[in-house]
């Protein structure tokens, strides 16, 4: 993607970075896979109406539980290590996270529901759009410069309202491999609002080994990226959730961004997975936690 002005970020990961000799499953367990998913996507229908009719916790358990089934659905196992996004449900806080596929979204979204900040094409996604939006994303025009101060003010509103909500730091998919330099603009909105700032890292591995496989980049369409997905043998999204980086740590958005990279940088090339725990698709639990099964 050639970006349209100076601010626009742009990945020099191509198709070249995807390895497509990683382990695959045979065209029998892909086409059940895809059964699976669609099944899962075409109730998301349901899910969407389900959400606007109910509100407080159950809210945020029924969309947790949804994206947990369709990650699982699609092969993925989801493996969260750290603490919760937002310890205090009162209290906002800008969750920063990598950005590597379309897989990122649900996989947060599978941890804790937040806000999240998007580019606005994914609105348009069929089924995923719905539930995403569903989920009060903020959608994000990156061709039109002039609406960002509109955006960091939105963000700013929300996180005084004690709402947590996630931004993709880069600005633009990676290979997973390969990361970029995160981009100070809406790190704005956590000085602004006076709230801790929680690094999330986000790693794809097979067999214990990062995979570029679920990227997103490129000449890809998301069929492409899904297609792979589908095919890739023990594909496992874990979410490091790191410690919160705390208000007054740095004084302008600049510094902040380069405090959160420098922190997730610590496990974005292969930090320890010690207290990993796999969640099963099949568990609900409270709202606001990550689930930690033993």
């Amino acid at each position: 993607m050639n970006g349209k002005h100076a601010w626009m970020p742009v990945s020099p990961c191509g198709d070249g970075c995807v390895d497509h000799s990683t382990a695959s499953v045979g065209p029998v367990r892909a086409a059940w896979r895809l059964l699976a998913a669609a099944t899962v996507m075409l109730s998301g229908a349901l899910v969407v109406l389900a959400v606007f009719c109910v509100r407080g916790p159950a809210r945020a358990v029924l969309l947790r539980q949804w994206f947990r089934v369709l990650l699982r659905a699609f092969g993925v196992r989801l493996r969260v290590i750290g603490p919760v996004f937002q310890d205090n449900p009162g209290r906002g806080v800008l969750v920063v996270s990598n950005h590597v596929s379309w897989l990122d979204e649900l996989a947060i979204d599978a941890v804790q529901p937040i806000r999240l900040v998007a580019k606005r094409d994914i609105r348009d996604w069929p089924v995923l759009g719905r539930l995403i939006t569903a989920a009060r994303t903020v959608y994000l025009d990156r061709e039109r410069l002039s609406l960002l101060p509109a955006t960091v003010a939105e963000l700013a509103v929300a996180l005084r309202d004690g709402a947590a909500v996630g931004i993709h730091a880069e600005g633009t998919t990676w290979c997973g491999v390969a990361s970029g330099r995160y981009r100070p603009a809406l790190f704005q909105a956590a000085l602004d609002a006076g709230v801790p700032v929680r690094p999330v890292v986000l790693r794809y591995l097979q067999d214990s080994t990062p995979s570029t496989r679920p990227a997103f980049i490129g000449s890809d369409t998301l069929v492409d990226s899904m297609r792979r997905v589908l095919r890739a043998r023990g594909l496992v999204v874990e979410v490091h959730v790191l410690d919160e980086v705390a208000p007054g740590r740095a004084s302008s958005r600049r510094e902040l961004a380069a405090l959160v990279q420098q922190e997730a940088e610590r496990v974005a090339g292969g930090g320890s997975t010690a207290g990993a725990v796999e969640v099963p698709a099949q568990r609900v639990h409270a709202a606001g936690t990550a689930t930690r099964v033993a």
